[in-house]
């Protein structure tokens, strides 16, 4: 015999329940079944909101009766053959007369008590049951309706009963024997006490009537009928990549129940797991889905055999309570006290921590209990607070619970370093830790609103290796920017197939608009941002981002505007990566500077800025291995603007300097404002940080810079520039004329040498490693403790949107 069970939702309406009659006719071509079903979706909550209305003097109550009885008379009609109807439209009146009755005397009272309240909602599943298998009847089965709350006997503890397992099991196999109908339907949920008084068996009622009926018969199984395809490996609404599991222990299955896996409850699984009964979770409207198989020993992949963890549940509107003081230490009986106290109000302690040193004892509860648990603890402990040998209860609300389980974590090292480590790089602070002593689970407690973000981040770690999710927030979409965007899509594939990483474009803004996508932006929506944006400021695009709170988070910063730094620091105080072309932060104080690299590394997350210097070259990056090798930067000697580098190699006096210079902004080598390059500001910028990068604190006003342009070139705006350029012409002839007549030519160079950095225009001779430099080159020449003889050069183009997008490009990957 196998007992199948259906909830609320697969029992909605009489479109479902046909669903349901579809898989009753099945199964019980093979064997005999009992059919346990919940109330129609819904009804149990409306019949509790009708009966604290009717207590509350609310005369509501009475509209909240007749649309339940509407809604049952409904489904007579639908389900029922005309003729039959009315002795079913009779049936269902009665019993919400019934109920009206009841609730007019609760009005009357002003008055609900538990008893009452067993009563009331004991109507849900008798009306669902009675009619289904009424319409199970019409459908010629060979069915009897059986009415399982006189055969499941419990205590008198309204709500949530306890089943007198002897009487209940010996009256079920009596029944069950006497009567050989091929499908039995009954009412899941309540039960009666001794006295025959209604009583019901608490949350997840319907389950456990189906798991005591199992148990009672020794049922071949249990089926529970859902809306979800089994178990998943978390939560679906939470993380999209959850996936079903096919097989689970009875323990790993009672654990993610306990922390939030709402298919199942666990009382519900204790009487099967007792008489080793197989429980399959199965979905009503995907009956041939394979659904999950809970047993003592489940057969597994090879494949599964390698994950630490079966899956990761969660648990919101949690509250930590912390019992501490000095007069715990040592003093047996305390914690005895303390759950005696909770346990005299009837208040579920879901998590216990307690430190080695017993000075404090930390437990989590629901929400809804604090009142009644703080006013519990410090009445029960008010002589030891008085006495200050103890403190008031602290409390901390707006907390999730996040578990981690699996029966494999026992027998494998480093699952805690893990589970830890990937949380701390995603910023999410963990304020109480539990572990059983069994091992299959580690619990967590963190603030509701990384809730969504830990699940998603261990779910990745554990259960989705094979690609890791990235979201990119780019701040710009100029040249670099649009360059950027566009390797993104182009090579998003070969990093998905080669490297198993997907970068999602979560965020795109400019200086007016903002696009945000959880999911990712598309090429095709990229392609028309604009045209579905919001208005956009810096802080508002950074605000968002927070919010959000999504997992492997980079902020990427391709614009020169001095206000996106200002937002950075808030960014990785969040540990959300940043990636910046912009040299502003990188160049601007050195406490601000000094503060952004540690509140990185205090946040366990990345700070990358190659491009500031070199554009697309590897020089950060080098210095920081020279560095950390031991090695020791004597002097840098650099030609660092390819904007300078390629006016000084193209400009040989055939044209003026100023269309030299109007030549490299169209062909996008200069800043918007090419002052800012031919000035040697974006230069001294740069040896600045090669500076800092080597372990020397030097400030801006620190570094010497020999300009060239004329003072009166800096006055106005970019055409007064051009116009000033062109009046000048004579001062760069002459500029071009000295060094050529030295057999030099002129390159705009940067220097650091023992704490002292300078950049100029110099002549340089062919013998110099910067002479042989063209076009929009770069070179970095080092001489460290190590290359002191040979210097250590890095060369290569070092300005043009498409090396710089491609260096931000390194970073982002770098990053993660």
């Amino acid at each position: 015999m196998k007992i199948l069970k259906f909830g609320g939702t697969s029992v909605a309406n009489a479109q479902n329940i046909i669903l349901v009659e579809k898989i009753i006719k099945k199964e019980s071509l093979k064997d005999r079944i009992v059919v346990i079903v919940s109330a129609l979706h819904g009804v149990t909550d409306q019949l509790i909101k009708g009966a604290e209305s009717a207590s509350a003097k609310d005369e509501t109550y009475l509209q909240i009766i007749k649309a339940l009885e509407e809604k049952h008379i409904n489904l007579v009609k639908e389900l029922i053959p005309v003729l039959a109807q009315s002795s079913w439209l009779s049936f269902v009146k009665k019993h919400f007369n019934d109920i009206e009755d009841i609730c007019n005397g609760i009005f009357v009272l002003g008055e609900l008590t538990d008893k009452i309240k067993d009563r009331i909602t004991s109507y849900g599943e008798f009306l669902s049951s009675s009619i289904i298998a009424a319409r199970l009847q019409h459908e010629e089965l060979d069915c009897l309706w059986m009415n399982s709350a006189e055969l499941i006997k419990t205590d008198s503890n309204f709500t949530n009963a306890k089943v007198d397992f002897a009487i209940s099991e010996n009256n079920l196999k009596i029944y069950l024997n006497e009567h050989q109908n091929t499908v039995i339907i009954g009412p899941g949920f309540v039960a009666s006490d001794q006295k025959n008084s209604p009583t019901t068996l608490g949350r997840g009622g319907s389950d456990y009537t189906a798991s005591i009926i199992a148990a009672a018969i020794d049922a071949k199984e249990l089926q529970i009928w859902t809306d979800v395809s089994g178990m998943m490996t978390a939560d679906p609404r939470l993380a999209t990549n959850a996936k079903p599991i096919a097989e689970i222990s009875y323990h790993e299955a009672m654990e993610l129940s306990h922390f939030g896996a709402k298919v199942l409850y666990p009382p519900s699984i204790q009487p099967v797991m007792i008489r080793n009964i197989d429980l399959f979770i199965k979905n009503t409207f995907a009956p041939e889905a394979p659904g999950t198989l809970i047993s003592h020993h489940p057969e597994v992949s090879e494949n599964e055999k390698q994950q630490v963890a079966v899956g990761v549940s969660n648990m919101s509107h949690i509250a930590l309570l912390t019992l501490e003081g000095s007069g715990m230490v040592g003093i047996p009986g305390i914690s005895a006290k303390l759950f005696h106290c909770l346990s005299q109000e009837k208040i579920n302690v879901i998590l216990i921590t307690q430190g080695s040193s017993e000075h404090s004892i930390t437990i989590a509860i629901h929400e809804k209990d604090i009142f009644q648990a703080e006013n519990a603890i410090n009445s029960a402990f008010a002589d030891d607070i008085n006495m200050k040998r103890v403190y008031a209860v602290k409390i901390e609300t707006g907390l999730s619970i996040v578990a981690l389980v699996g029966e494999n974590m026992k027998s494998r090292s480093g699952v805690s370093a893990r589970m830890f480590s990937c949380l701390g790089n995603n910023g999410i602070n963990i304020r109480a830790i539990a572990q059983g002593s069994s091992e299959r689970n580690i619990s967590i407690v963190i603030t509701e609103k990384d809730s969504k973000k830990a699940v998603n981040v261990l779910h990745e770690e554990f259960f989705e290796s094979e690609i890791k999710q990235i979201h990119l927030y780019i701040c710009g979409t100029g040249n670099v920017g649009s360059k950027l965007i566009q390797q993104i899509y182009d090579q998003n594939a070969y990093l998905q197939e080669n490297f198993s990483i997907n970068l999602r474009i979560a965020g795109i803004s400019n200086s007016r608009n903002m696009l945000f996508s959880d999911q990712g932006i598309s090429y095709e929506n990229y392609l028309s941002w604009n045209d579905q944006s919001t208005k956009a400021s810096v802080q508002d695009f950074a605000g968002e981002i927070v919010s959000r709170n999504l997992r492997n988070s980079v902020f990427v910063d391709v614009t020169a505007s001095p206000e996106v730094p200002k937002v950075y620091q808030s960014l990785l105080e969040r540990s959300i990566n940043i990636v910046a072309c912009n040299k502003i932060a990188a160049s601007s104080d050195f406490e601000v500077y000094k503060a952004l690299k540690n509140t990185a590394r205090n946040h366990n997350c990345s700070f990358y800025f190659e491009t500031n210097v070199g554009a697309g070259l590897p020089v950060i990056g080098t210095i920081s291995d020279l560095i950390k090798s031991g090695d020791k930067i004597n002097s840098i000697q650099a030609v660092l603007s390819g904007t300078l580098n390629f006016v000084f190699n193209h400009y040989d006096g055939s044209r003026t300097f100023s269309e030299v210079v109007a030549q490299a902004q169209k062909e996008g080598y200069t800043e918007p404002d090419p002052r800012l390059d031919l000035s040697g500001t974006d230069v001294a910028r740069k040896i600045l940080i090669l500076a800092r990068e080597a372990g020397y604190p030097l400030e801006f006003k620190d570094i010497e810079n020999i300009g060239f342009l004329p003072e009166e070139c800096m006055q106005g705006d970019v055409n007064d520039f051009y116009e000033k350029l062109t009046q000048y012409e004579d001062h760069f002839k002459n500029l071009f004329n000295n060094a050529e007549q030295e057999g030099k030519i002129l390159k705009y160079t940067a220097e650091f040498k023992e704490g002292k950095a300078k950049v100029g225009l110099q002549h340089v001779a062919p013998d110099s490693d910067l002479y042989h430099l063209y076009g929009k080159d770069n070179i970095v020449i080092f001489k460290t403790m190590r290359y002191s003889e040979q210097p250590l050069v890095v060369k290569g183009a070092g300005a043009g949107a498409e090396v710089t997008a491609s260096g931000v490009f390194a970073d982002i990957i770098r990053s993660i």
